[in-house]
């Protein structure tokens, strides 16, 4: 069925690109602030995923008003720099020019705040494969992975759900693709484990991008 999905979701951080660097060093930062210093950032790495309200507060126990105040030190570095501090993963252009040249509509997805979403794809020359970029928005009104799955989908009026598949990296884009109905394929080369991605569910895990090319492409 994925060979002949139409509509293909795109995570963004750890599935299209490598944000590491960017990431880590930006809640370094933001934590830093708070008087908390983290010296190695592989630490930090969990950060790369999820929502960043939900990881200060799990993973540093700070409380909603310590996060949010967090996350404005965030995004401070991060509209600077750290959004530059990224990497494409190599062979991802090549597979999105197959894929649109194959007629698949792809859209991003991903719980990044939209507008540094559309950044990112415009400084790496990305943005034209994409008919739709969808994101979380600063304000925190939409921020979840399932949030952003529903508003891709409704705001492109998609209603065969069984000709759409999400792709992604960690279990919150596989619970997200579950929420919507939706199939999934989790991306072991990005910051999800196996063990993880096959725990939350997902339809198809693949170890790298030739083997996301075998699955999506006829």
């Amino acid at each position: 069925m994925e060979k002949n999905c139409k509509y293909i979701l795109w995570d963004l951080d750890g599935t299209l690109t490598d944000p590491m660097i960017g990431i880590t060093t930006c809640v370094q930062y933001a934590l830093r602030h708070l008087g908390i210093e983290v010296k190695d950032l592989q630490e930090l790495c969990p950060f790369i995923g999820p929502p960043l309200l939900d990881s200060f507060q799990e993973f540093y126990r700070l409380s909603e008003a310590q996060a949010q105040e967090a996350i404005l030190k965030y995004r401070e570095r991060f509209a600077t720099v750290g959004w530059l501090e990224n990497e494409v993963y190599p062979g991802m252009p090549e597979l999105l020019d197959r894929l649109c040249q194959a007629g698949k509509t792809m859209m991003m997805a991903t719980s990044k705040p939209e507008v540094f979403a559309r950044k990112i794809l415009d400084h790496f020359q990305l943005a034209a494969y994409f008919s739709f970029v969808g994101g979380a928005t600063l304000d925190g009104v939409r921020s979840t992975k399932e949030e952003v799955i529903d508003y891709v989908l409704k705001t492109n009026e998609v209603v065969s759900l069984s000709e759409v598949i999400m792709v992604g990296d960690r279990k919150f884009d596989i619970l997200g693709a579950k929420h919507a109905g939706v199939s999934s394929v989790g991306c072991v080369y990005g910051y999800g484990s196996r063990e993880e991605l096959e725990t939350a569910g997902a339809d198809y895990v693949v170890d790298s991008i030739g083997e996301l090319q075998n699955l999506l492409l006829p």
